[in-house]
This record gives structure tokens, C-alpha cells and sequence, in this order.
């Protein structure tokens, strides 16, 4: 969700975002504004304020206004719906919320809170989710079981893994664990549809599109040879700002705004193409790889000012710089796909070649669009993606014993 600032709203409510860290941009899950910890469905969630440091780019793009309103969202990855999400958040911490969306112009402070939220939010064009159906409660419960069976197989390091297999069974019996959520079969309908609009989509529109696609590659070839890059030298003192909130934990927050080239053939290109990194994160990268990238938790793409921006935003692990080289290296093709409709992108060919593979530029590209997120919370810190994965494998494990060497890798893993 996201709402419209004040134009003097800025200095107080920066100070009043700080209140809510342990450490620079860093929440304490239990600040006394919003306080996350008690907020049981949350995996990740951020204040960040969308104030745009690219828009002067649109020099360059005439035909764009000059000046787009700067916006306070809140963003979060849960389980559950998002009306149940609100109306926690609500009872939760009316008060807090009330005085952070404060700041923002339309908001009634005597109002009804959970209509005035459900008013701002925004759907994303497209999310990603490292595992779909593994719960803030599941990974709670399986980093307990994980610890209590680690502690066991460490002060019982020289047995067997025969005569080890008790103790653990033992040490993991003290750990509660719910049983796993098995979906629903009107769940598994509704996927099956929604898997089926893709091709169905296809079949649709491929009377209208197979006529048009030469005309369509010509422009598009036309295009990106005359469009600009935008790529300045990092600043230092921006890179300090932005590095103060980073490196806290295993994992790292990172936001991104930009403007679309101008134009309908790159805006309805980019919905076009955000709509199937949507269907894919649904659909095949859903258990554990963004492609031939594991170190994603979540991200989300979306549309701002009649589809003119789209903000950016993932939760990921390890470094900027190791995430950055790790997709340009692993998914240079994914980059242009999901990036190269921005305004100064670096110049591809044919959509997906070029872009990312010219490092410099497109780093800097990154840093120039990239914003700090005043608020930022992880509900499992200390754990990757990595971690949760194996946590999920002991924990079936645990439920089915292996025997013979699947027993002694099982220990291993432990």
C-alpha cells in the first residue's frame, strides 16, 4: 500500500521512522509504533519512502511530467490474505499507524483506519516467493528442531548413527511442530486456472499479435538503438547512506524506483512482460530458485502514476554486490526482461542481450534508482534461504526416518 506525502511532511516522519530501529533501518520487532514481532503471519515488511532521485532523467523524455508525487508505502510478505494482514495490523497498533500515515495528505486522523489502509493499497504486477506454502510458522518450528537436534548430535558427536537416531528423536519430540498446511482443492483449482491463462491468453491474442510481430521487432530494434543510457558515477557520500542500513544480517532489504520510457509500446511491453514473471514465480520458480538464483526470500514489482514508474523491491542474502554480480552472471537475459523498459537503461538487443552484460553500466544504473528503506523487518533473522531449505529437509526426515547411508546424509545435514 502506499499513500501521498505532504510536502513538508518529510523531516518529521524520517524522525519518526528512526524511532521504530534497533539499528539503522534495521525495526525492532517490538518498537513501540508498530510492533511486528506480536504480528505472527509476517516473513519480511518496510516503510520506505518513495522519493525518487531519477526523476530529473526525464529531461531526456518530454513527453512525461516533470514531477511525480513522493509516496510513504508499507510492504510486506505474509501468509494468509491481505484484508486478514490489515485488520491485524490494526488491532495491533492503531495508534502508530495512525501517527506514521499522518504525514500523508488525505489521511483522516478520525477516520476509519482499516478502510482508509484498504483504500491505498496497490496490487503488484508481479511477486516472487522463494518457497510458495512454507509458513512464518513452519520455518519458526523447523530452526527449533534444527537447534534442538544440532545440540543433541553435538554432545553425542562420537556415536554411531544407529545408536544417534533415538537421541535425536528424543531431543526433536521437546519441539512443537504443527502439521504441515496441506492446500485445499479449491486451491489447487484456482492454480490450475490461473496456470491455464497463459496459454489460453496466447491462443486468445495470437489471431491479433502474428500479424503484428514484424512491425513489432522492427520497432523495438528501432528503439533500442536510439535510446539513451543513464548510468552516473556513484556518489560516495549516497553509497555511505545506503550502506549504513545494509549488512545487519544474513539478509538485506533493497528498493528501487524508476520511470518507463515513454511511450505505449514500452508500457504495455513491460505489463506484458511483469504479467509472465508473475505466472512463473507462481508456477515454476517456486521451490527455492529465481532461475539459477537461491538466494531471493521475496520480491515484487509495481506499477506507479497510471503504470509512468515501477518500484522494485526484494529481500535477499548476502551482500548488494554479490546479489548484483550473482543475477548478472546467473540471469543477465531475466535482468533486461524485468528492467530494460527503464527510463536509461543500459542498451540491449532484441530485449534480452546486452543490458546487464555491460557490468558498469548497468551497476550504476541499479545505484542510481536505487532508494534506502527507512524500516525494514525480517522475522526470521540469521536464517538464508539456504538454511530454511535444509531445515525443511530434516524436518521430513524427522517426520519418515531414513535408514543405511540415507541416514548417515540425513545426520550430516543436522
Amino acid at each position: 500500500m502506499a499513500a501521498v506525502l505532504r510536502h513538508d511532511a518529510m523531516p518529521a516522519l524520517m524522525d519518526l521512522l528512526a524511532t521504530m530501529n534497533a539499528a539503522p533501518g534495521q525495526a525492532d520487532p517490538a518498537n513501540d509504533l508498530v510492533p511486528f514481532g506480536r504480528i505472527a503471519q509476517l516473513h519480511v515488511a518496510r516503510f520506505v519512502v518513495l522519493e525518487d532521485p531519477s526523476l530529473p532523467d526525464r529531461l531526456i523524455a518530454p513527453t512525461l511530467p516533470v514531477h511525480e508525487p513522493t509516496r510513504l508505502a508499507f510492504i510486506a510478505d505474509f501468509d494468509g490474505d491481505a484484508d486478514t494482514l490489515l485488520a491485524d495490523l490494526v488491532t495491533t497498533a492503531p495508534a502508530g499507524l495512525r501517527r506514521i500515515f499522518g504525514h500523508c495528505c488525505d489521511f483522516d486522523g478520525d477516520g476509519d483506519l482499516l478502510q482508509w489502509l484498504q483504500a491505498h493499497r496497490i496490487r503488484s504486477a508481479a511477486t516472487y516467493v522463494n518457497w510458495r506454502g512454507r509458513s512464518a510458522r513452519q520455518v519458526r518450528e523447523e530452526a527449533a528442531l534444527h537447534h534442538a537436534l544440532r545440540s543433541a548430535r553435538i554432545a553425542h558427536s562420537q556415536m554411531s548413527p544407529e545408536h544417534l537416531l533415538p537421541i535425536l528423536r528424543a531431543a526433536g519430540a521437546a519441539v512443537p511442530l504443527s502439521p504441515l498446511a496441506r492446500p485445499s482443492i479449491g486451491w489447487r483449482l484456482r492454480e490450475a486456472a490461473h496456470f491455464l491463462s497463459l496459454p489460453a491468453l496466447a491462443l486468445l491474442l495470437a489471431p491479433l499479435l502474428l500479424p503484428l510481430l514484424p512491425f513489432l521487432v522492427v520497432l523495438l530494434r528501432w528503439r533500442e538503438r536510439r535510446d539513451p543510457v543513464i548510468a552516473p558515477r556513484p556518489s560516495r557520500a549516497r553509497n555511505r547512506m545506503l550502506s549504513a542500513i545494509e549488512d545487519h544480517d544474513i539478509a538485506n532489504q533493497y528498493s528501487a524506483i524508476g520511470s518507463l520510457k515513454p511511450g505505449l509500446f514500452r508500457r504495455w511491453l513491460t505489463v506484458a512482460i511483469l504479467w509472465v514473471i508473475g505466472w512463473g514465480g507462481r508456477h515454476v520458480y517456486r521451490k527455492g530458485r529465481l532461475a539459477r538464483v537461491n538466494t531471493i526470500h521475496f520480491a515484487s514489482w509495481t506499477f506507479l502514476d497510471d503504470r509512468r514508474r515501477v518500484f522494485f523491491a526484494s529481500n535477499y542474502d548476502g551482500s548488494r554486490e554479490a546479489y548484483n554480480d550473482d543475477f548478472i552472471n546467473k540471469v543477465a537475459f531475466g535482468l533486461n526482461l524485468s528492467f530494460s523498459n527503464g527510463l536509461g537503461y543500459p542498451r540491449t538487443r532484441w530485449l534480452i542481450v546486452g543490458g546487464a552484460r555491460h557490468e558498469q553500466d548497468f551497476k550504476r544504473y541499479l545505484f542510481h534508482h536505487q532508494i534506502p528503506t527507512q524500516v525494514w523487518y525480517k522475522a526470521m533473522p540469521g536464517l538464508s534461504t539456504y538454511d530454511m531449505a535444509r531445515n525443511a529437509r530434516i524436518r521430513r526426515g524427522f517426520d519418515d526416518p531414513p535408514a543405511g547411508a540415507a541416514l548417515r546424509r540425513w545426520i550430516a545435514e543436522i
